[in-house]
């Protein structure tokens, strides 16, 4: 069979469960795949992706938001930072989300 690339799993994905990755698929950070669906093609970050084939439902978040959380990248963070970080991240105040992640980057 032809060689059809690695399959790069970002991070902060989540994979619902029986959901099949194909070779060569790239899903962005922060991707969510739906259960029991098969993932053709790459998905960009903050995607949130079912279907079979799989397709794009919509973004978990607008851009200005996904631009700032892959700048910030909370995964690459010590452990005790990531855990003071768990209000903010867990957040459903997206505007607090969108000021808090502008504050740290600046």
């Amino acid at each position: 069979m032809p060689h059809k690339g690695d399959t790069v799993i970002g991070n902060d994905v989540w994979i619902g469960l029986d959901a099949v990755i194909m070779p060569g698929v790239n899903l962005g950070d922060g991707s969510i795949v739906a259960a029991h669906f098969v993932v053709t093609k790459s998905f960009p970050p903050y995607s949130i992706i079912g279907g079979n084939p799989a397709r794009l439902i919509r973004k978990r978040f607008d851009d200005e938001l996904i631009d700032l959380l892959l700048r910030f990248c909370w995964w690459d963070r010590n452990p005790e930072e990531v855990t003071a970080l768990l209000p903010l991240l867990t957040s459903p105040d997206l505007e607090l989300v969108r000021r808090e992640l502008k504050a740290r980057l600046a």
